[in-house]
């Protein structure tokens, strides 16, 4: 049994049917290493010779992949968690009355500017209008629109508390 004859004739249907497999070329051509190593290993003078190499080899291909089945089980059922198991975070109700104490603020805060200067920030913020349209919706310029937005800014971050 010539080995590297056999590696040259055999190597791409190998691939070809490890990627069938969903391996990844890079890993297809691992296990096609793999499968060659496991054939080269073979003490001949123990069991004889191969009378079909080719066919031996893609038996010892299709147990590459039913090892590679169960290692991927075996480390599916090492990696799971059982939920009874961990730690679980409680709800923080001081940190869920501060938000909710904060988005009453920035309502109020909203609530607070100018109907013009509200509607800017409403359809840049909330609508993702462009400077540009927002200047055609409100017939101001585009600096216009800079001018309220930075005045809403303004204004919301001192009612709010930041500096």
């Amino acid at each position: 049994m010539e080995l590297d004859v056999l590696y040259r004739n055999e190597q791409h249907s190998l691939v070809r049917f490890f990627t069938r497999y969903r391996a990844s070329p890079e890993d297809a051509r691992d296990l096609v290493q793999e499968a060659f190593l496991r054939l080269s290993r073979i003490d001949l003078r123990r069991s004889g010779s191969i009378s079909r190499p080719a066919e031996y080899l893609r038996q010892i291909a299709r147990n590459l992949l039913k090892d590679r089945a169960k290692a991927a089980r075996r480390h599916a059922v090492d990696a799971h968690v059982n939920a009874d198991d961990c730690d679980l975070v409680g709800i923080d109700e001081l940190r869920r009355l501060e938000a909710r104490d904060s988005l009453v603020r920035l309502e109020a805060a909203i609530k607070s500017l100018k109907p013009k200067t509200r509607e800017i920030f409403m359809a840049h913020r909330l609508e993702g209008l462009s400077y540009a349209e927002i200047a055609e919706r409100t017939g101001l310029s585009v600096s216009g629109v800079e001018k309220q937005l930075g005045r809403a800014v303004d204004q919301i971050d001192r009612l709010m508390g930041r500096p």
